[in-house]
């Protein structure tokens, strides 16, 4: 097996090369290291860590104020779909030589800002510019999550009967990003209201809120958040985890202004398109309609767009689907920014 060239590896690279070589055996890890699985759960005396890590991914061209409240948010979302509360970060930042000290100001303050408002500690980590480093992918961090058992929502926890809800619909990160990055590409083809549809996606692109918010409000059996490969990823490695059959109406799940108009531009499909900020989630039948009153009292799009039953796989509007494998985001996003510099 070899290596994607570009996002995730694989299950198939992951079960060949990573997850035989874990280390020593502890008891104390309840779930362990999954390929599609977005945490690990530990036992400490009576109390719950769920822990996750991930690039910190900061994009200048957002602008540095509005790219570090998203790579915050994407390090806090697996923990997150834990139903457990983020509460520690631990950050190593391994900065491009080029940021001033104003631009990694305006990213801690930030980070700082966001992390006091969602009760996060920055407890350890490490700052420093490095020749060879650049971005987006400018380090990694590692969030904690403390709490009690009882509120853990494990990746495997779907059971047969359980309903299939979704958040904000597909493609809401890849259509947030490519619009912003690649705005003035797009006045070619698209008018300006579809533009401003498409970037305004950008402040759908965390499912922290979703998560803990869904959690709160009902008996959810298990959250996963759509990123790499998007929804019907997101969906398969769902089905996978818990060991069951997901069928699916996308006719049920709500999309978004913009996503269709960008998606057809960038000629991308959206349902496996990377779409951090969508939630995807099963919840016990007699929970559906307070988890969706909850999220609707936030301000969350979100409907109910299938069942779980017994088996395995996933059924979308009557088909099985397999796992997309690779996500279109990143060869179309380095493909435009040749066609940027190409016009520039």
């Amino acid at each position: 097996m070899s290596m994607s060239e570009l996002g995730k590896v694989d299950r198939e690279f992951f079960d060949s090369h990573i997850y035989p070589r874990l280390g020593a055996d502890r008891d104390d890890v309840r779930l362990g290291p999954q390929h599609g699985v977005d945490f690990a759960v530990i036992d400490v005396g009576d109390r719950t860590v769920v822990t996750a890590t991930d690039p910190v991914f900061v994009m200048p061209s957002l602008g540095f104020e509005r790219a570090a409240w998203f790579a915050f948010h994407v390090l806090m979302s697996d923990v997150a779909v834990s139903g457990i509360q983020p509460t520690h970060l631990s950050i190593d930042l391994n900065l491009p030589p080029e940021i001033t000290d104003e631009e990694f100001e305006q990213v801690w303050k930030t980070f700082d800002a966001e992390a006091t408002e969602l009760g996060v500690n920055v407890v350890t980590g490490h700052t420093g510019r490095y020749a060879g480093c650049t971005y987006p992918m400018v380090g990694g961090g590692t969030v904690l999550g403390v709490g009690d058992p009882a509120d853990l929502v494990r990746p495997d926890g779907a059971r047969p009967g359980d309903r299939v809800l979704v958040t904000k619909g597909p493609a809401i990160e890849a259509t947030g990003l490519l619009s912003i990055q690649f705005e003035e590409l797009m006045r070619h083809d698209l008018a300006a209201d579809e533009i401003a549809a498409a970037t305004d996606r950008f402040d759908d692109m965390s499912p922290v809120r979703d998560a803990l918010t869904a959690a709160a409000a009902g008996p959810v059996t298990a959250m996963h958040d759509a990123t790499e490969c998007g929804v019907f990823g997101g969906l398969y490695e769902m089905a996978r985890a818990g060991g069951v059959h997901l069928d699916v109406e996308t006719d049920s799940i709500p999309v978004q202004p913009g996503v269709e108009a960008a998606c057809e531009f960038f000629d991308i499909d959206p349902w496996i398109a990377i779409s951090e900020g969508t939630l995807l989630l099963t919840v016990a039948p007699e929970g559906v309609d307070s988890v969706l009153a909850a999220l609707d009292d936030e301000g969350i799009p979100a409907a109910e767009a299938g069942v779980v039953s017994e088996g395995s796989g996933v059924t979308v509007d009557g088909e099985e689907i397999n796992h997309p494998e690779r996500d279109p985001f990143w060869a179309t996003f380095e493909e435009y920014m040749g066609k940027l510099e190409d016009e520039t």
